[in-house]
């Protein structure tokens, strides 16, 4: 099983690393196949005040003392083609925002690297049109057609992080998972699922639903998972409504390695 986790998005040095030493358990765990995640720069945040975080250079940084520290193979998000060769240089798995998603320059130059490349579904996709986003990837990788096992060959993943509607809350459709997995394997993002967009000039949200989403989605055969994390997330300085506390972790995990193995 894929286990991303980490911060949302790097607060500091030495947040990041307590965060990253908290999480070593699962890094040694057999069953997980884990990747540490923190943003480098929230470049999509609803007010020109939030907090970004370090940028490309010192998140660089950064990544590289956790992965000598920890050995840990890691993951952040890329928003433009020019970042693409400096942060492929570090991290093991460049991530697509959903907004992005569809953003035919930047896959290319990601699936130029030698990274995996995780594309998250965007709140206006339908699920089904998520395979012209991975053919972009796998074409430019010297493949012709987009399904699971030629992803996961090729490196590419998809994660779905719910759907919104207009309303100021996003819905999980657990039908978007066999769906995805036609083309490639998929992620859920049981953390960023429980946003609540446009609450007043910032993203809320209620982490309490993370648990029933993330042991439904375990129901439903996704591969993997990706949980923000942090020590207080009341403190975060993004997304704390819909993170989860660090100490929730592990039943949460049991739980879902539990489910897992009943489905398989």
């Amino acid at each position: 099983m894929i286990l991303i986790a980490g911060p949302c998005v790097i607060e500091s040095r030495e947040n990041v690393m307590r965060i990253a030493e908290s999480l070593g358990k699962y890094a040694g765990d057999e069953r997980i196949d884990f990747y540490f995640k923190a943003s480098f720069d929230k470049a999509n945040r609803t007010s020109l005040e939030s907090f970004r975080g370090p940028g490309l250079e010192e998140g660089m940084r950064i990544f590289e003392e956790v992965k000598n520290t920890f050995g840990y193979k890691t993951l952040t998000d890329v928003h433009e083609t020019w970042q693409v060769p400096k942060v492929a240089e570090t991290v093991d798995v460049l991530q697509i925002p959903a907004f992005l998603c569809r953003q035919t320059d930047l896959l290319v130059a990601a699936a130029k690297t030698d990274c995996v490349v995780n594309i998250k579904k965007g709140q206006f996709m339908v699920p089904a049109d998520m395979q012209y986003s991975v053919l972009k990837v796998l074409k430019t990788r010297g493949y012709e057609s987009a399904d699971y096992e030629t992803s996961a060959k090729a490196g590419v993943w998809l994660t779905e992080r719910g759907s919104t509607f207009g309303y100021g809350n996003l819905v999980v459709d657990m039908r978007a998972f066999p769906i995805m997995r036609r083309f490639a394997p998929v992620i859920f993002d049981a953390t960023h699922s429980v946003q609540m967009p446009g609450q007043g000039g910032k993203t809320g949200g209620d982490s309490s639903f993370v648990p029933y989403l993330a042991r439904a989605a375990a129901a439903a055969g996704v591969d993997g998972f990706f949980f923000e994390t942090h020590f207080d997330p009341s403190i975060a300085l993004s997304d704390g409504p819909n993170m989860i506390r660090l100490e929730t972790l592990d039943t949460l995990l049991e739980q879902i390695v539990k489910i897992r193995e009943i489905v398989e």
